[in-house]
């Protein structure tokens, strides 16, 4: 009997790119996340499990052995600080950019910058590395209101369009990173499962090259 593989999958856009990848590994899911109640989805292979999580809890749940694989975004890895992972293929889907933006460009100052931003460590680092003092405020969404308020003075934010910020009258500022879901893999499982786990990494890799060539 084939080992069980658990991978860990966030609803919504990087569910949704990720299941032609998944199909090319011969994986497709018998549930519907979007309709179902359940958080394990079953699949087509019945040692395939897909464990249906907040997007920010993919890597604790891969740092800790609940799951073998995860999809997370660059972004929330980058606030996560990748223990425990490793991070084997940039799967190029769900793509955008993680920014600085505010209503002007901010230059270097005496005074302690407020940055609203879900992403408190990478906005601590970015701004560390910028040799400016920050208070940061930790918001969990509607990022745009804060400077519109006087909450803060800056967020830092994914940026997709950039159709929220303009209709909110804020500018993106500084570029941070560019952003794109990862394949992230538990350290252990990645040397108990080796065979397993490498024969779904090529897979889907073959699949993300196809995607590029299309």
């Amino acid at each position: 009997m084939s080992e069980q593989l658990t991978i860990a999958l966030s609803k919504g856009r990087i569910f949704k790119e990720t299941l032609p990848l998944l199909a090319h590994a011969g994986i497709e899911p018998v549930d519907d996340p979007e309709t179902s109640r359940k958080l394990i989805l079953d699949t087509n292979q019945d040692d395939v499990k897909l464990v249906i999580i907040r997007a920010s809890d993919v890597p604790t749940y891969v740092q800790y052995g609940a799951a073998d694989l995860g999809v997370a975004g660059k972004d929330v890895l980058m606030e996560h600080g990748g223990a425990g992972l490793y991070e084997p293929l940039d799967l190029r889907i769900a793509r955008c950019r993680l920014m600085v933006a505010g209503r002007e460009a901010w230059k270097p100052q005496s005074r302690r910058l407020r940055i609203a931003s879900k992403y408190v460590n990478s906005t601590r680092r970015y701004f560390a590395e910028q040799g400016q003092q920050v208070e940061i405020i930790k918001l969990y969404g509607s990022m745009e209101l804060a400077p519109l308020v006087g909450l803060s003075d800056l967020i830092v934010d994914v940026v997709d369009t950039g159709n929220t910020l303009k209709a909110n009258g804020l500018k993106p500022l500084d570029h941070i990173a560019d952003i794109s879901s990862r394949l992230v893999v538990n350290k252990a499982s990645m040397k108990r499962k080796h065979t397993r786990v490498q024969a779904f990494i090529e897979r889907v890799s073959e699949a993300v090259e196809r995607q590029q060539a299309a």
